[in-house]
């Protein structure tokens, strides 16, 4: 992928998804998520070193149970040291996705950062915009909770299972509902 690319990702603008380029880049990274779904619960450590090449970035000790699911593959996810992430994490990493360490998620969490536009004529074009997310570190969302783009979460937080989450999160908190 071209800096292009990823600047139009990054950048918070309306951009077109369905790009022959780009699809082709995304695909690529994908494959290496499908790889990782293939791979059995004895495997961790061909599954820890697939995650260092699937991920942006990948400290310690990060476990994800598969399977899991990434627009991207998680090319564009930044996870901190011992992050643990149970079954079927869905990540819409159309925009950069940031985990702080020490921070866990239940089954069926989904991260998405892109959006589409309130105007019709917009969306019937095919337009899409991304805003990042951001988790901090030592929190934990529980079961199926959905973070929508541009939330920040701040360190040591809960986010109570079922949640979703639509505004920031301030540190040190317990938060539940939408």
């Amino acid at each position: 992928m071209t800096e292009n690319f990823e600047e139009m990702l990054f950048s918070g603008k309306l951009y077109q998804p369905d790009s022959p380029d780009l699809l082709k880049v995304q695909s690529k990274a994908a494959r290496l998520m499908y790889t990782y779904n293939a791979t059995r619960a004895d495997e961790g450590e061909k599954r820890a070193e697939l995650l260092q090449q699937m991920l942006a970035e990948c400290g310690e000790g990060c476990y994800i149970e598969a399977p899991f699911y990434a627009n991207w593959g998680g090319r564009h996810v930044h996870f901190g040291d011992h992050i643990y992430v149970n079954f079927h994490l869905t990540m819409v990493d159309d925009g950069e996705i940031f985990v702080g360490s020490h921070t866990m998620f239940g089954p069926n969490v989904t991260l998405a950062t892109a959006a589409h536009p309130i105007l019709p004529e917009l969306r019937e074009n095919g337009y899409q915009y991304n805003l990042p997310i951001h988790i901090g570190k030592n929190c934990w969302l529980g079961a199926n909770v959905t973070v929508l783009p541009g939330v920040t979460i701040g360190d040591n937080s809960v986010i109570g299972a079922g949640s979703v989450v639509t505004k920031d999160i301030p540190a040190n908190v317990v938060a539940f509902g939408t």
